[in-house]
């Protein structure tokens, strides 16, 4: 018997893996920078690590909050849009059939065929055809705020866990080069990991996201040493 022919293709993890790498990325470049900047200022072991946990708090927050109302904007477009669909569909249908033949035969199909195509569609889902043909929206690109929200929060959460669990165990001598190190090379691979999920080069992923971590810890690490001096 033959295998039923399925796809799977990587632009369906699209948008919740942008949010889940974004708040990972974030949670570990913003608490260590945080972590590294108290560090440098010479607080106690005691006051970094409570800073840490601050900023994973907040940063959570932050975060869903943030994804919430962004993608909840985006939702709302697209509803707007949809419903300024539906409404000219129901005005002048022949139009709207005219409008996406036209689609059809800019993506090269001869004219008579456009027409047949679209007129097919429409009459199974008219505005579904639109939407996806003419507005660009579907099934694998539609907002959903909750779910951005919620990974982008637990992706923070899970990213700033790390240069807490080291600024735990380290001693506070060693607390700087140890989350720092361990900071770098979780995110060179996460910056690898995420490129391979989208299909892409992993090389390049590592070292983009590598390079500007370690310009923002130094940056931060400069603000702590500069102003720990004058305390």
């Amino acid at each position: 018997m033959k295998k039923k022919h399925q796809e799977f293709h990587k632009m369906e993890n699209i948008g919740w893996l942008r949010a889940a790498v974004l708040g990972a990325n974030d949670g570990i470049i913003s608490t260590a920078s945080l972590i590294l900047g108290v560090a440098a200022a010479h607080a106690s072991h005691h006051s970094i690590l409570l800073t840490g946990i601050a900023g994973l708090a907040a940063g959570a927050m932050s975060m869903a909050t943030g994804e919430y109302v962004s993608v909840s904007s985006q939702a709302d477009t697209e509803r707007a849009a949809l419903a300024e669909e539906r409404a000219e569909i129901e005005a002048d249908f022949d139009a709207e059939h005219r409008e996406l033949t036209g689609i059809y035969v800019n993506r090269g199909l001869d004219r008579a065929l456009a027409g047949e195509v679209a007129a097919g569609l429409m009459a199974h889902d008219a505005l579904g055809a639109h939407a996806r043909d003419e507005l660009g929206i579907s099934e694998i690109t539609t907002a959903r705020p909750l779910q951005a929200a919620l990974a982008s929060a637990c992706s923070f959460a899970t990213g700033a866990a790390l240069p807490l669990a080291v600024t735990a165990m380290a001693p506070a001598e060693t607390v700087i080069p140890a989350v720092g190190g361990a900071a770098l090379a979780s995110l060179a691979f996460l910056g690898a990991l995420a490129a391979r999920a989208g299909g892409a080069a992993m090389l390049p992923g590592a070292l983009r996201i590598t390079f500007w971590s370690a310009l923002a810890m130094g940056i931060t690490s400069g603000v702590g040493t500069l102003f720990g001096a004058g305390i």
